[in-house]
């Protein structure tokens, strides 16, 4: 797929995601836009799925376990054709199969039940471990928050992770820098991120979580690595694409999205 048609599906995952969150109201708007380029680049260009075949067995998984950006999560797979985009406007209501937090047990596509802070980052490694048992061929990706990373359950498993070298797993963080309390440095600092990984035995590198390209290039260089698994850094905007969850600053963690934030938004997509 060239570029010219990631962008496209760029602008789409970022369109249903924001008509399921206007739907109901309310939801993680900031959180959510800043992952839309590595979700458009693992689903339409690097992971072997099967959208007719969810379960199919040797897949690659993607674990996302910063839980807040389910519903960007919920429209790159009805985008790709996992279930019916009509189904994105149930999000979070009584019933449906696409609650707050992804759950393995109700949505096509998600492979692990993931909300709790560093407790997804934890099951990826679990899950890298059994593909690996297994011989099945699997890549587990997975995407945790600069945020989410001050849990020590995050660096529990990165250790582990690193002690068995699993090179079959390839993590990204997202650093858009903010988080529910404020600013991620001012609440508390991470320090120097890269060395912090590669401290603990990770290959590590870092992109602009916005170029498709680069996310592409660094997955190519992660999966050549031998014998460590992979952290691949993600500079990123909360927010991007959407002006009105950009300029609310940490308060697009969770915000409301009124007709008038809405329309305009999506003018502005369509017209990009």
């Amino acid at each position: 797929m060239n570029d010219t048609n990631l962008d496209q599906v760029c602008r789409e995952i970022r369109r249903l995601t924001l008509e399921s969150i206007y739907s109901i109201g309310k939801g993680h708007v900031g959180g959510c836009m800043s992952i839309v380029e590595v979700l458009a680049v693992l689903y339409y260009r690097v992971m072997n799925v099967d959208p007719a075949d969810p379960k199919m067995p040797g897949r690659d998984r993607l674990v996302v376990s910063k839980g807040h950006a389910g519903p960007a999560v919920y429209a790159a797979l009805a985008s790709r054709g996992y279930f019916p985009r009509e189904e994105l406007l149930t999000l979070n209501r009584t019933g449906t199969n696409l609650p707050s937090h992804c759950d393995m047990n109700k949505t096509p596509g998600i492979d692990m039940t993931t909300g709790s802070l560093g407790q997804g980052f934890s099951c990826a490694v679990g899950v890298a471990i059994g593909s690996e048992l297994a011989g099945d061929g699997a890549t587990v990706y997975t995407i945790i928050g600069d945020g989410e990373s001050q849990e020590g359950q995050v660096w529990e498993a990165a250790m582990y992770a690193a002690h068995r070298g699993l090179s079959n797993l390839i993590a990204f963080t997202d650093c858009n820098r903010m988080q529910i309390d404020g600013m991620v440095d001012e609440v508390c600092s991470l320090g120097d991120l890269d060395a912090k990984w590669r401290a603990f035995g990770w290959y590590v590198q870092r992109v602009n979580g916005h170029d498709c390209n680069a996310i592409y290039e660094a997955i190519q260089n992660a999966k050549r690595r031998e014998g460590q698994p992979s952290m691949i850094l993600l500079d990123t905007i909360k927010g991007y694409g959407v002006q009105f969850a950009i300029d609310a600053g940490v308060g697009c963690h969770s915000m409301s999205v009124t007709k008038e934030q809405y329309e305009a938004a999506i003018g502005g997509l369509s017209g990009r």
